[in-house]
C-alpha cells in the first residue's frame, strides 16, 4: 500500500474556510452547503447524475451543470484578450470563474451560489453574515478578521469569500496532482502508459488528423507555472443540444448563451449586431473527467463516450443529437450512445437548437467536428451550417474513441501504482 501523505497543515484562515465550506446553515433552509454540490468524494463535483442540481428549496432546479472545483487556483481573471498559454494561438476571451467568467477570483466566486435564489437561496449578504454570526464559526471568524467584523456586513461577506478561497488554495485535495499522467510526467519508476493509452494520447494531441483535444485542453505549462491543467481557459461554442431536463428550458424563449448572458454582462448582445462569443462557455479541465456523469454546461450528456461521439458525429450525423421533423419511410435506429433514438430519412434536423438562430454561425468547427467545410448536397439540417458534409465519414473510429477514453482515465487522481502491470483489459493492448 502507498504511504499516506500527512494531513495538510492549514492556516487558521483556511481552517475557517473549510468549516464554512461544509456548513449547511449558510443556506436559506439550512440544508445545503458548498460541499452538497461540490462533494470531495467526487473530485469536488456533483455526487449524482442530475443534469442540474436541486436548490436549497428542493422544488427548484438550477440552470447549469455543476463543475468540479479541482484545479481552479491557477485560473486567471477574465479578459477579452487573454494570452493563450500555448504561446502560439492568438489572444481571445479567456479566464475568469464560473462557466461564463463573471467572477474575477475564487473569493468572489463564492458569492454567486450563496446569493443565488435557486441555489443556496439567501436574499442578501446580511442573511449570510447573520448565519455565520449565529453559527459554529463565529468565534474563529472574529479571531481572524477582528472582534467587530460583523458590524460591517459587506466586509464580513467579503471575508467569508476570502476564507473559502484560502481553503481551496491551501488544501491539496483541491489540486492533488496524483494521476497516472502526473507520475508518467515525473518519470516515476515503473509507471508507463499502455499501448491503448499511448494511442489515445497521440489522438488527443493531433490537431491535424486526430481528435485535436489539445487545442483547447492544453497540457503544457499554464499561468502560475502549473503543468497539465488540461485547459487553456478559453471559451468555445460547441452547439450542445438543448436539454429538456432543465426546467428553465420549457420556455422556448429562454437561452443560456454563456458570455452573452443571461447571467453575465460581459458580452450582452446588441440589437442589430452579432457577437461572435454568444453561446461560448469556458473550457473545463479534463482532470478526473471520466469520473463525472454530467457533461457540458447544460448537463445534456451523461458519459464520456457520449461526449466523444458527439464531437465525432455532430456534423456528419446530426440526427443522433438534435430533434427533427418531417421525412418519410421507416425510422432508422441510432447507436445506443445517441440522444435521439431514431431518424426518419429526409427529415429536417434542427441543429444547434440551444442557440437563437442568429448566433448559430458562432459554433466551432475544430477537430474532430469539422474541417472548415460547409454542408452540401444531401444535408438536411435547418438553421445552421455544418462543418462536415452530412453523412460523410466521421473523423474518428470507435477504436479511436475507446483509446481516447483510455488516455483520459490516466488524468484521474489517486492513481495506485501496481506491483505488476496488467496484461489484459480494454486499456492495455
Amino acid at each position: 500500500m502507498p504511504i499516506q501523505p500527512p494531513a495538510p497543515q492549514l492556516s487558521a484562515k483556511a481552517k475557517l474556510g473549510k468549516a464554512l465550506f461544509f456548513d449547511r446553515s449558510l443556506s436559506k433552509k439550512g440544508n445545503m452547503a458548498c460541499a452538497t454540490c461540490h462533494d470531495p468524494a467526487f473530485a469536488y463535483g456533483p455526487p449524482n447524475n442530475l443534469a442540474v442540481q436541486l436548490g436549497s428549496d428542493p422544488t427548484q432546479s438550477g440552470v447549469r451543470a455543476v463543475p468540479s472545483l479541482r484545479y481552479k487556483d491557477m485560473t486567471p481573471a477574465y479578459s477579452d484578450q487573454a494570452m493563450n498559454p500555448d504561446g502560439i494561438t492568438g489572444s481571445a476571451p479567456g479566464g475568469g470563474f464560473m462557466l461564463d467568467g463573471r467572477a474575477p477570483s475564487l473569493s468572489a466566486q463564492a458569492a454567486f451560489p450563496l446569493l443565488n435564489p435557486i441555489e443556496m437561496g439567501n436574499v442578501s449578504q446580511s442573511a449570510v453574515v447573520a448565519a455565520i454570526q449565529g453559527g459554529p464559526s463565529a468565534v474563529a471568524f472574529k479571531t481572524i478578521y477582528g472582534a467587530d467584523v460583523f458590524t460591517n456586513v459587506e466586509q464580513a461577506f467579503s471575508d467569508a469569500g476570502d476564507a473559502l478561497r484560502a481553503f481551496q488554495v491551501e488544501d491539496p485535495s483541491f489540486h492533488p496532482y496524483t494521476s497516472k499522467w502526473d507520475l508518467v510526467q515525473a518519470n516515476k519508476a515503473g509507471v508507463v502508459f499502455t499501448a491503448a493509452e499511448k494511442r489515445g494520447l497521440a489522438l488527443f494531441n493531433n490537431t491535424v488528423s486526430g481528435a485535436g483535444c489539445a487545442a483547447c485542453h492544453y497540457a503544457g505549462v499554464n499561468f502560475g507555472g502549473a503543468s497539465g491543467l488540461m485547459t487553456d481557459f478559453t471559451y468555445q461554442t460547441l452547439g450542445a443540444p438543448r436539454n429538456s431536463a432543465i426546467p428553465a428550458n420549457s420556455n422556448p424563449r429562454y437561452y443560456d448563451m454563456g458570455l452573452c448572458g443571461p447571467y453575465t454582462t460581459i458580452h450582452l448582445p446588441q440589437v442589430g449586431q452579432d457577437d461572435p462569443y454568444c453561446g461560448a462557455f469556458k473550457v473545463p479541465t479534463l482532470r478526473n473527467v471520466t469520473g463525472r456523469s454530467t457533461f457540458f454546461h447544460n448537463g445534456v450528456f451523461h458519459s464520456i463516450e457520449q461526449v466523444l461521439n458527439f464531437y465525432n458525429t455532430r456534423d456528419t450525423n446530426p440526427e443522433y443529437w438534435y430533434p427533427s421533423t418531417g421525412g418519410s419511410g421507416a425510422p432508422v435506429p441510432a447507436p445506443d450512445w445517441a440522444l435521439v433514438p431514431s431518424y426518419v430519412p429526409g427529415a429536417r434536423i434542427q441543429v444547434f437548437n440551444d442557440l437563437p438562430p442568429r448566433f448559430r454561425g458562432n459554433v466551432d468547427e475544430e477537430l474532430p467536428m469539422g474541417q472548415g467545410q460547409t454542408s452540401e448536397g444531401g444535408a438536411t439540417a435547418s438553421d445552421g451550417a455544418l462543418a462536415r458534409k452530412f453523412h460523410s465519414k466521421p473523423q474518428l473510429t470507435q477504436q479511436n474513441i475507446a483509446d481516447l477514453v483510455c488516455f483520459l482515465k490516466t488524468l484521474n487522481d489517486d492513481y495506485q501504482v501496481r506491483a505488476q502491470a496488467s496484461t489484459s483489459g480494454s486499456c492495455v493492448d
